[in-house]
């Protein structure tokens, strides 16, 4: 009789990882993904986005901006992307190496004037800057966290897609 046993550090399948990693370092191509989302409008400043299979995630504005404060708004779900894709990073990284992960906490702000988005004066109407704290409770060395946090903060997708001009399209369909 044959067992099959799971690998796992920190709720991460290590083997399934690895897969991917030899699959992607095999055949590049396997490496270029595409993702898509749908958002419809649900009323006033209310939508939802749905994505694959799972449940729509709502959007609202703060009643304060005219909203119904029903749901994070698009600028508080940027700050969410960056914050998960980190704690990916963050799991998916210290797995590899071999470092438990006892408690991972990242708190996200950023600057936001409303000025431009109100369309009283042009401008940037995005974020002004982005500030990211990142509580990681480990027994790892402080050498060994140091390499992990350079490697989370240098692979991050969204955090590479914040940082660097992406080309975007926008047309009226």
């Amino acid at each position: 009789m044959t067992t099959q046993t799971e690998v796992r550090l920190n709720e991460v399948d290590i083997d399934a990882v690895g897969a991917l990693v030899s699959a992607v370092a095999e055949d590049p191509e396997k490496g270029q993904t595409d993702w898509s989302a749908t958002v419809t409008w649900k009323g006033a400043f209310r939508s939802e986005v749905s994505i694959r299979d799972f449940d729509p995630i709502p959007s609202d504005e703060p009643a304060g901006l005219g909203g119904t404060d029903t749901a994070p708004n698009p600028v508080e779900q940027v700050l969410g992307a960056l914050g998960n894709c980190l704690a990916v990073g963050y799991a998916a990284n210290a797995t590899a190496a071999g470092v438990e992960i006892k408690d991972l906490k990242i708190e996200l702000s950023g600057d936001l004037n409303l000025e431009s988005f109100l369309g009283l004066k042009p401008g940037h109407a995005g974020y002004g800057g982005l500030s990211v704290k990142v509580h990681l409770d480990s027994d790892a060395s402080d050498e060994q966290l140091a390499a992990l946090h350079d490697k989370v903060v240098n692979s991050s997708p969204v955090g590479h897609t914040l940082q660097n001009p992406v080309p975007v399209s926008i047309d009226l369909a």
